[in-house]
């Protein structure tokens, strides 16, 4: 009788999803000889060790860390890095959503629906009207230089003694509906340019302007970026078309370690303190806004770009923050 409560409770739907994408894995790799990829794209495999355990445990899906590190460091063409990102998420956070539902991790579903859904609408627009417009480097300066300003007001937030947070949104309305579909929408055209960004976008007010516990937020960012990276591995592969070959012999390297270590991240930080989880993601931020100086060097007016967008992220946040939706609602 024990053997069998334990086998009920196994994550199966996780299980035979990793089991059915192992297996295609290893039959393709052993039939087309493949395992030399490895020597060439060792680089992308750990990125996305990394990356895929940072996308399970944060709102930072893993091309927040492959973006960077890939059009950076790398020098790898963007449009190369933004495919790779949509194709690997497309297992990464597809394997952490399924061991999210199959563990009932608790998440707020209005905040799926909502944001993902007018997050389809904006990652369509921006793949065609937006995308060809932007340059990558600056536009990851402004990024990251946002995020970092949400960090430390989150940061901030997390240092008073008592933080009001609730697990869900209280009273939810048909201003809140509109007000997460606009941010979906906004959300989904930063995804469009980067393969990821309606995650942390929406995460930021949900957890500032609705007080949203962070253990809620962040595996119902991670399920919001489970369905925008599908779509846009979609719409790269099968409706645009401009998958290249390299995005194709990278994904295929990641392929099994990803769908192991994103629901592993997703697991760790379900099981550690709300506080750590929220410090752990000011800690990625601050990586991420100084990797990016670091690599980028922007000039002149590209760094006071930065710290404008810093002091107007603080000032946005900071205001939101004071403003917050539920203040005068009693926590749960």
């Amino acid at each position: 009788m024990y053997k069998k409560i334990k086998i009920k409770k196994l994550p199966w739907l996780y299980l035979s999803f990793f089991i059915l994408i192992a297996s295609c894995w290893t039959f393709y790799m052993f039939n087309t000889h493949s395992f030399h990829l490895f020597l060439k794209h060792g680089y992308a495999l750990l990125t996305m060790i990394i990356g895929s355990f940072i996308a399970g445990s944060s709102p930072e899906g893993s091309a927040a860390v492959a973006y960077p590190v890939f059009t950076l460091f790398l020098k790898i063409p963007p449009p190369v890095a933004r495919n790779f990102a949509f194709a690997i998420q497309s297992i990464g956070m597809t394997s952490a959503t399924l061991l999210i539902l199959n563990l009932k991790i608790k998440v707020e579903w209005n905040y799926i629906k909502y944001v993902t859904f007018g997050g389809i609408f904006g990652l369509v627009f921006g793949t065609y009207y937006i995308v060809p417009l932007i340059s990558p480097p600056v536009a990851k300066l402004f990024f990251v230089s946002l995020w970092l300003s949400f960090g430390l007001v989150l940061w901030n937030e997390n240092r008073k003694q008592k933080r009001v947070f609730f697990d869900a949104i209280q009273q939810f309305g048909r201003s809140d509906m509109a007000r997460l579909l606009f941010l979906g929408l906004i959300g989904g055209m930063i995804s469009s340019i980067f393969g990821t960004g309606i995650n942390i976008f929406s995460f930021c007010f949900m957890t500032i302007y609705y007080r949203i516990n962070e253990k809620v937020a962040v595996p119902s960012s991670v399920i919001i970026m489970t369905i925008e990276t599908l779509l846009g591995f979609f719409i790269h592969a099968g409706v645009v078309k401009d998958f290249q070959p390299l995005a194709f012999e990278m994904w295929l390297v990641c392929v099994p370690f990803v769908a192991v270590f994103a629901p592993l991240g997703a697991y760790v930080i379900s099981k550690v303190p709300r506080k750590t989880g929220a410090t752990f993601l000011s800690i990625i931020l601050i990586i991420q806004f100084f990797g990016a100086m670091w690599a980028v060097k922007p000039n002149g007016w590209q760094l006071i770009m930065c710290l404008t967008v810093l002091a107007a992220g603080l000032g946005l946040f900071a205001y939101v923050s004071k403003m917050q939706r539920s203040r005068h609602l009693p926590a749960t």
